[in-house]
C-alpha cells in the first residue's frame, strides 16, 4: 500500500486486558516506526501502567468497565458507555486523530463513539473467532474490520467485508519467531510448558503438575516450565521439587521468548494471544480452552486450528491426569508426528499481522484526507 503523503495521527484505544494492550502496542511501534503520530487511549488500570511503562507513547486515559451480561448492570453498563463516550469527545475534538483503531474491548466504545459524533473514520480488530459486544456494535459504520479467525467472517454478519490480518504480536516475538527453528539435542531433556495466562488457571495447574510428576517416573529426562499465575506458584514449585523434576516455575513471565526458543510442546489455554504466539514459533500445543471464556469463544478458537491438524485439543471436563500422562509420553516417543503439528501450525500463522493491521488503519487515515 501507498503511505500517507504526511505523517498521520493514529489513535489506538488497546485499554483492558493484555490481550487488547499488547497487540495494540505493536500496531503503535508499527506505525510509529513508519514515521507517524501515535496517541494511546486507555482506562488507566495499573496493568496498562505496566505495559507501556518502558514507552514513550501520548496517553488519553477514559475509565470504563465491562459489562458481565447480568441484567442488573445493564441500566449502569449504558450509563458508563454514554459517559465515557462523552469524556473521550473533549480530547479527540481538541486534538483530532486522523484515524481511531480499537483493539476489541469494552475500553473502545468510549473512543469510538466520540470519533463517530466527530465524523472520523475507525477501524476494529476483533481477537477472538467469536466477536464482542464492542465488535459488533460499531462494525457496521467502521471504516475497516479486521479479525484473528478466519471463522470470525461467519460470525459478524454486521459487516460484509472483513480482513483476517492475525494476532499483532509484539516486535521482540515476531522478530524472534522468524528466526526460530528448534532442534531438540541428543540427550537434550524434553522441555514442557504450561501455562493459563497472566492470571494463571488453578484447574490446569493441579491436573499437569500431577500428570507430570507421574511422566517423571516413566521418563525422567524432562525439563518443566509451568507459569501459574500468584495463587499456585508455591505449590506448584513445592510439587516438582518434592519429585525431583527438573524445572522452571513463576507466577507470570513478562518476556517469553526464552522459553518459547525452548519448548518442545506447550500446555495452554486457546486465547488468541496465546494460539498467535506459539502458531508464530511452530510449537506443537495441546489446547485446554477456558470453560467459561465468553460465548466458549476460546473453544471456537482451538477448533479452528484443531480442525486443520495443527493443534491437539481436549475440553477441560475430559482432561484427566492419566490421560494426559500418557499423552506426554507419546508425544516423546512420537517426534515425527510432534515435527508434523509443528509444521502446520507454523504455515497457518500470522507472523506478520502487525503489519498488516497497520496498513488497514492507513488506507482507514489516507480515505478521510
Amino acid at each position: 500500500m501507498s503511505e500517507p503523503s504526511s505523517p498521520a495521527h493514529i489513535a489506538i484505544a488497546c485499554g483492558g486486558t493484555g490481550g487488547h494492550i499488547f497487540p495494540g502496542l505493536a500496531t503503535a511501534d508499527v506505525l510509529k516506526a513508519r514515521g507517524h503520530r501515535v496517541t494511546l487511549w486507555l482506562t488507566g488500570r495499573e496493568l496498562e501502567q505496566k505495559a507501556v511503562a518502558h514507552t514513550d507513547y501520548e496517553q488519553v486515559n477514559i475509565t470504563s468497565k465491562g459489562w458481565n451480561g447480568s441484567v442488573k448492570q445493564l441500566h449502569q453498563f449504558v450509563l458508563q458507555y454514554l459517559r465515557a463516550g462523552g469524556r473521550a469527545r473533549k480530547p479527540m475534538k481538541k486534538d483530532p486523530p486522523d484515524v481511531v483503531l480499537a483493539m476489541g474491548s469494552h475500553a473502545g466504545m468510549g473512543p469510538v463513539k466520540a470519533a463517530q459524533r466527530l465524523g472520523i473514520p475507525y477501524v476494529l480488530h476483533e481477537a477472538n473467532s467469536i466477536p464482542g459486544r464492542m465488535v459488533k456494535h460499531f462494525a457496521a459504520n467502521a471504516a475497516q474490520v479486521a479479525a484473528t479467525f478466519e471463522s470470525t467472517r461467519h460470525e459478524l454478519k454486521e459487516k460484509a467485508e472483513l480482513e483476517i490480518t492475525g494476532m499483532p504480536l509484539r516486535s521482540t516475538l515476531a522478530e524472534a519467531a522468524r528466526e526460530h527453528r528448534r532442534e531438540r539435542g541428543d540427550g537434550e531433556p524434553f522441555r514442557i510448558l504450561c501455562t493459563g495466562g497472566s492470571l494463571g488457571a488453578r484447574s490446569l495447574n493441579l491436573i499437569v503438575r500431577r500428570a507430570v510428576r507421574e511422566l517423571h517416573q516413566r521418563e525422567p529426562n524432562i525439563f518443566m516450565t509451568h507459569l501459574t499465575g500468584p495463587a499456585d506458584e508455591a505449590s506448584v514449585r513445592k510439587c516438582y521439587e518434592d519429585a525431583g523434576i527438573p524445572h522452571h516455575v513463576a507466577a507470570f513471565e513478562p518476556d517469553m521468548v526464552p522459553f518459547y526458543l525452548e519448548t518442545d510442546l506447550a500446555i495452554c489455554r486457546a486465547g488468541a494471544s496465546t494460539i498467535a504466539e506459539l502458531g508464530a514459533f511452530g510449537i506443537p500445543a495441546l489446547l485446554v480452552p477456558w470453560p467459561e471464556a465468553a460465548k466458549n469463544h476460546q473453544v471456537i478458537n482451538a477448533e479452528e486450528f484443531f480442525r486443520h491438524k495443527a493443534v491437539d485439543m481436549i475440553e477441560e471436563q475430559f482432561l484427566e491426569v492419566d490421560w494426559l500422562a500418557d499423552y506426554l509420553e507419546g508425544c516423546i516417543h512420537t517426534p515425527e508426528r510432534l515435527e508434523r503439528l509443528k509444521m502446520t501450525f507454523r504455515q497457518r500463522a500470522k507472523v506478520n499481522a502487525a503489519e498488516n493491521l497497520a496498513d488497514l488503519v492507513l488506507e482507514a487515515a489516507q480515505g478521510d484526507r
